[in-house]
């Protein structure tokens, strides 16, 4: 017999705990929802753009009545809860009907604060927080008149706007004396103040409202100062309350709202409680993207998985207000002992702030240009410590840079077909069209329906922005809990941990260990976790080639049309007459197509059928070349300049240093795909300033450069330290890469990992530490013993044959 559960309540957070339990344990529960509207689950982040003329109600609908239909839920809509029977377990609704259960889920959510003046009753006074608030509003602007929108937060305004759209005359009453004084700061605020009121809208600011006027009907408000304002149409937009009458009625114990532990059980562990109605550790949060937290780990708890806990959020609110960007998180008006740093541009109409304590964000406030919103939240939430780059932080994220794109690049402006996701070819407006239809509100909702983001990891700022733009909210869990993917509730720093202090040395061990929900794993994790042993246990651990993207199961770029393309290791860019007549020989006798010089000074063969990849490897290294590992995460080429042996400006032999770089690192696996160059001399034509580890040779010895990324997201180095020798430079090189091997997760490069965890932490374990840098790179070249091993030359003797014989079709 399946076990019975009841909703109450059919909002956002409540019916986003049945979509996750569905997915956890779909024959485990009978179940049954409460709504008190009588419309099936829908978004009410978009009632403002019902109410603005952009969507209608069937646009923002989330789940229709064939959902739960299909998934067997017995639906009750306009038929509220009115009585929890604890003792008997079971509910009440108004129309009279009882429905036992075994577990219930409350869901109430939060119901609109109406100030308490005489008249506030009155009809044509309203809120703004369902359906029938925004029928009202339409119908009342039918006739136009005269609307007063008491409150200057976020709702107020979009509901002025609103109405304003619709030809009613509005005016915003509003007691603070700035707009949105929970998300900005005095100057962010005021600059919203004077564009909308470009916009026609009007405000009453600091002033109290103490009556309103009418009799049969709102005519007005008087204000504590005794004047009055004429009004058709009243709309209190002040706060919303967590509604918890029916809780309260059923003896649960509740503050400000009914109050819940780490896994949304309430007092009554029967009883668990999700969304807006849910006080956790003393907060209450109205804010979607959290309650889908909440809703996760309810899910699976109910699920009896057991696993999961809800520690709280950290939560940043990205905002378009009548078509005005904002952007805030954390605590964005200073205090003594914080320093504020500050951007404006009144030509621009942009603003930006960030507070700041021990070089690490506090709060951020941005007016106009929010696009490295996302990117300071981060930086906020994971307590990055800023000293490294905070000469530049107002400028913007590093590695969101131009790539000689301009403004293109840039969220706001990028157009519909613009390419997002290069891997996946998904472009914003499919992001766009899918947050909206599909009602996406998470990164792994839009990797799900997209792709995008779900390859390299590369564009997932971008995803994020898009997301955060769209949704108008950005939001993350606390860091460290954000799972490695839906097979489990750990992090990747969770089993990066748990690998090495419990000496996992497999991935069986690993599934046992940290209690994997699915038994083999899936697409996402198998790889990362392929990695992390591999990097941690060199020695020991079988590398899993299944548990590889195809490109490194076949040791092969694969291209657009199932060829592959195929690149010799030409170590710092140095090639001999032999050498290329060799290359020549193989594309005669193979028929390639095309030959390219590649940016990283070496020759790329494309167009190479699958099953001529082995005897081709076989010539090729015959004549002594080695994979170049082009296709892999892993460690890619040297770039080199000509140096002193030939160049007038050369200080050192940045060739031949070169050369000694990559024979010690090639072969090694990284998180992600890794580079290095080594400059002459301070012209840097091997540009070593973008890549991931850099090396600008100078009259007095090496400057070693870190975290650098070329491509269409530039991010200049940082520079690490100097050094006088060769050896060093090789030593540091060898330490740094172990140490990014070691702790940056899975798919993520130097860039984001440097920005992510903070020079200073890098500086402080490389050149204060010298005994813990010479134990990295001792770490670095055993593992070096069993990376250097040339796959092609493997392969070309027989190894996963499997994998280059073509299937026989057979009659």
């Amino acid at each position: 017999m399946k076990e019975r559960l009841v909703l109450v309540g059919n909002g956002m957070a409540g019916v986003r705990t049945l979509e996750e339990l569905l997915k956890l344990a779909p024959e485990e529960y009978d179940i049954t929802v409460f709504g008190a509207e009588p419309y099936p689950n829908y978004n009410r982040i978009m009632l403002s753009p019902v109410l603005a003329g952009e969507k209608t109600i069937d646009d923002i609908i989330l789940n229709d009545r064939t959902w739960y239909e299909e998934n067997g839920i017995a639906l009750h809509t306009d038929d509220p809860v009115v009585e929890i029977d604890r003792v008997s377990r079971k509910v009440v609704a108004r129309s009279g009907l009882e429905v036992p259960y075994d577990r219930l889920l409350l869901a109430t959510g939060s119901h609109p604060f109406i100030i308490p003046v005489p008249g506030s009753d009155l009809p044509g006074v309203i809120g703004f927080r369902d359906i029938a608030d925004v029928d009202a509003m339409l119908e009342a602007a039918k006739s136009g008149g005269k609307a007063v929108v008491i409150g200057g937060g976020l709702l107020g305004l979009e509901a002025a706007n609103g109405l304003q759209r619709n030809s009613m005359d509005v005016t915003v009453v509003h007691l603070m004396d700035i707009l949105m004084e929970r998300q900005l700061d005095r100057v962010a605020a005021e600059m919203l103040k004077r564009s909308l009121e470009e916009k026609g809208l009007k405000f009453l600011m600091e002033t109290q409202t103490a009556e309103v006027l009418g009799e049969d009907h709102v005519t007005g408000l008087r204000f504590a100062n005794g004047e009055e304002i004429e009004a058709d149409l009243v709309v209190m937009a002040v706060g919303i309350r967590p509604n918890i009458e029916l809780a309260q009625k059923a003896g649960l114990h509740c503050e400000r709202g009914v109050v819940v532990n780490d896994t949304m059980q309430t007092y009554d562990p029967r009883i668990y409680a999700v969304g807006e109605c849910v006080q956790h550790r003393g907060e209450c949060y109205g804010l979607v993207a959290p309650l889908f937290e909440q809703a996760r780990v309810a899910a699976n708890h109910l699920a009896k998985m057991g696993i999961a806990r809800y520690e709280g959020s950290v939560t940043s609110t990205q905002l378009k207000v009548t078509g005005i960007d904002l952007f805030s998180a954390g605590e964005f008006n200073e205090e003594e002992g914080d320093e504020a740093l500050v951007l404006q541009d009144p030509a621009r109409n942009v603003y930006k702030k960030l507070v700041v304590k021990d070089n690490r964000i506090k709060g951020a406030v941005m007016y106009g240009d929010t696009m490295d919103g996302t990117w300071y939240f981060q930086l906020l939430r994971e307590g990055t410590d800023i000293s490294g780059f905070r000469s530049t932080i107002l400028f913007g994220q590093h590695d969101l840079g131009d790539a000689g794109h301009g403004d293109e690049t840039r969220v706001a402006s990028l157009s519909d077909d613009a390419e997002i996701c290069g891997c996946n070819g998904v472009t914003k407006g499919d992001i766009v069209n899918a947050i909206q239809t599909k009602g996406l509100f998470t990164l792994d909702d839009v990797r799900a329906h997209t792709k995008a983001s779900a390859s390299c990891g590369s564009c997932t700022g971008l995803v994020e922005a898009i997301l955060s733009s769209t949704v108008g909210e950005g939001y993350d869990a606390k860091p460290s809990k954000k799972p490695v993917c839906g097979c489990t509730e750990h992090s990747h720093d969770d089993v990066i941990a748990a690998i090495a202090e419990h000496k996992l040395k497999n991935m069986r061990a690993v599934f046992d260990h940290l209690e994997w929900k699915t038994p083999d794993g899936c697409a996402t994790c198998r790889p990362a976790l392929n990695y992390y042993l591999l990097a941690r246990w060199p020695e020991e651990y079988q590398d899993d080639p299944q548990s590889r993207y195809i490109n490194e199961r076949a040791h092969g770029n694969i291209q657009k049309d199932g060829t592959y393309s195929v690149v010799p290791r030409m170590f710092g860019g140095l090639c001999t007459p032999s050498d290329l007549r060799a290359i020549a020989d193989v594309c005669d006798k193979y028929g390639v197509p095309e030959m390219k010089v590649t940016g990283g000074q070496r020759i790329d063969l494309f167009g190479v059928k699958k099953e001529d990849l082995p005897s081709m490897w076989k010539d090729l290294t015959d004549a002594g070349f080695v994979s170049g590992h082009a296709y892999g995460k892993a460690m890619r080429t040297a770039k080199t300049c000509a140096g002193n042996t030939w160049c007038r400006f050369g200080t050192q032999n940045s060739t031949g240093l070169g050369v000694k770089l990559e024979e010690l690192t090639w072969g090694s696996w990284m998180p992600h795909k890794y580079k290095l160059a080594v400059s002459g001399c301070p012209r840097n034509c091997a540009e070593a300033t973008i890549k991931d580890f850099g090396v600008v040779c100078v009259e007095s010895g090496y400057e070693l450069h870190i975290g650098g990324n070329g491509g269409i997201k530039v991010r200049v180095t940082d520079l690490l330290c100097k050094v006088d020798t060769e050896e060093e430079v090789l030593e540091y090189c060898g330490a740094f890469t172990q140490m990014y091997r070691e702790e940056a997760h899975y798919l993520e490069r130097t860039a984001p990992w440097v920005e992510r965890v903070g020079l200073s932490y890098i500086k402080q374990r490389i050149l204060e530490d010298e005994a813990g840098r010479k134990v990295l790179y001792e770490r670095f070249k055993i593992g070096q013993k069993f990376a250097q091993i040339d796959p092609w030359k493997e392969r070309a003797e027989g190894e996963a044959a499997y994998e280059f014989t073509p299937l026989k079709i057979t009659a």
